[in-house]
């Protein structure tokens, strides 16, 4: 199974809240109880656990980055600079670097923070960090906690680090049996997950974008890894995005992991777990990857030598958490309206970038409807070869004739295709996946986010990111784009026409170059017999509206 999608749990079923007379409830639950006690373990939730409210603290300038921050900032008053992360080791040291440098407070809202080399590097200087008596607040939804429970347990047992799950399991770290259990008793609740992504450091500067915490997202993966941007940004949007995490830590659907009934002694854990971070730092120093970093870090920014912003207006855009509890559809709670404004105003041109695009039969029109008033809509996204999702690439084939014959222009990442990595090869990989969510408008308007163009993202899940007025930020991304859609990274899907004077689209159409020579095929490339089977046979299911 995917990294990210594995986990993501099982779609289409029911939103709506489960009723009921109260005494039929509180058997219900008794009975999730009891299941979740005997398949994950004891460590049962206590749901009246009693949280304390907290808030981020006020942007403190009295370090040599925030002096320069500051400096920067009344030099572009009202404006936000803005540093677009496309390779994978810039993501990960520029947020090892704000966590070392940090001196008041770090905050933390991700999808999945997984314990492997990077994640494990992430927790050491978090750590380090809290020794200096900086205050951390981690908050992880809880459907990606797997092998991680110890590693926050003692994260959460320094008395400046707070760990916060959201939305979760009636069980702390329950097997995936236990997970299938209760997704099955409580669907309605524990199908919605908070796929937001952010860190927030002394209040003065943001990392948000398509990144988890995990060796594939910032290319130290040694099978397959994704293909992510990020956006560094200081400037008003920091503040908002630091309001926004208060939103969602102090919700109802966020729970410290002290709510959780459990015998295990999480200051010894944070005892034990001291020298393995420090050892498995010391042994991922020694990697082929961390000698890149090295060979890189001489042309990259530094704390001494920043590297260049742009600078434009920033919103920053963000789903309610209330949104999880929402009955049905309420646009009121989510950011698709205001994303949909935003291209309502394209008068040439419209990049869409997802890696699971799955436009629903208004969304296909609404596109097509785009292409009718002259502007040109391009998307890149994944191919068969390779999406780690199928079942979503099952979900796209089905509208994918139709924005074909809209005029809408499709491109698909080839499995090994770019934009590559500025030490391409060198972590070992094989393979990449598209994971990295951006649309720009006009080349001027540009969103970098959390945001998948599929139903999961639009009904079920929350999600941020932020949208700029910002030309020079719009021409980043838009060259991503052309290098993701160059011919030698992707295949260009095309309706083959049948004959000089045929009107309707023919068969379905890959071309791309292989190896500087023009390749072709009528079927999906790059693809294994039983990949080819298993996505022919998720096509016949009904799931259009359950992905």
């Amino acid at each position: 199974m995917s990294r990210d999608a594995a986990r993501r749990p099982a779609a289409g079923v029911s939103r709506r809240t489960p009723g009921g007379l109260p005494g039929v409830r509180r058997g219900w639950s008794a009975l999730l109880v009891a299941v979740a006690s005997v398949l994950g373990g004891c460590a049962t939730l206590r749901s009246d656990y009693q949280r304390t409210p907290s808030s981020a603290l006020p942007p403190q300038f009295d370090t040599a980055s925030g002096r320069y921050v500051r400096s920067e900032l009344d030099r572009h008053p009202g404006l936000c600079g803005l540093r677009l992360l496309t390779s994978g080791t810039d993501a990960l040291m520029s947020r090892l670097w704000l966590i070392d440098h940090a001196r008041h407070s770090i905050d933390l809202q991700y999808y999945l923070y997984l314990n492997d080399a990077t994640g494990r590097l992430v927790s050491q200087r978090l750590l380090a960090a809290a020794d200096r008596g900086v205050r951390v607040r981690l908050l992880l939804d809880d459907i990606g906690i797997e092998h991680e429970d110890r590693l926050l347990g003692a994260l959460d047992a320094h008395p400046h680090i707070e760990v916060r799950v959201f939305n979760p399991f009636r069980t702390r770290d329950p097997s995936w049996p236990s997970k299938i259990a209760q997704l099955a008793l409580e669907p309605a609740r524990l199908n919605r997950r908070m796929h937001n992504k952010s860190m927030v450091v002394d209040g003065f500067v943001a990392v948000l974008g398509g990144r988890n915490i995990g060796d594939a997202y910032f290319g130290a993966d040694g099978d397959s890894n994704f293909r992510d941007l990020d956006l560094l940004t200081i400037g008003p949007v920091v503040g908002a995005t630091a309001h926004a995490f208060d939103e969602y830590w102090n919700s109802n659907a966020a729970y410290p992991l002290a709510a959780f009934r459990s015998t295990r002694d999480a200051r010894a854990d944070l005892a034990a777990v001291r020298p393995e971070l420090s050892g498995a730092v010391r042994a991922f120093a020694q990697s082929d990857y961390a000698r890149a970093i090295l060979e890189e870090l001489p042309d990259g920014a530094t704390g001494d030598r920043p590297g260049p912003w742009v600078w434009g207006e920033a919103t920053l855009l963000v789903d309610q958490p209330q949104k999880i509890e929402a009955r049905g559809d309420v646009p009121a709670l989510r950011i698709g309206p205001q994303v949909r404004q935003a291209m309502d105003g394209a008068g040439t041109e419209v990049l869409l970038i997802s890696p699971y695009f799955l436009p629903s039969r208004d969304g296909v029109r609404y596109l097509t409807a785009l292409v009718r008033r002259g502007v040109a809509v391009r998307v890149l996204t994944n191919s068969l070869a390779s999406t780690d999702d199928p079942l979503a690439q099952a979900g796209y084939a089905h509208e994918r004739r139709a924005l074909l014959e809209g005029g809408v222009q499709l491109y698909e990442l080839q499995p090994a295709g770019g934009p590559p990595p500025r030490h391409s090869g060198r972590s070992g990989s094989s393979g990449v996946s598209l994971h990295a969510k951006a649309i720009v408008i006009d080349r001027r308007f540009v969103f970098v986010g959390s945001l998948n163009l599929d139903p999961r993202s639009k009904l079920l899940n929350t999600e941020m990111g932020i949208l700029a007025d910002c030309p020079q930020l719009a021409q980043q991304v838009a060259h991503y784009f052309e290098r993701g859609a160059d011919p030698h990274n992707a295949f260009h899907v095309e309706l083959q026409r049948q004959g000089a004077a045929a009107t309707g689209g023919g068969p379905l159409h890959w071309t791309w170059l292989d190896h500087g020579k023009p390749a072709s095929s009528q079927h999906e490339p790059d693809v294994s017999t039983a990949r080819r089977v298993e996505f022919d046979l998720a096509r016949l299911l009904p799931i259009e509206g359950l992905l």
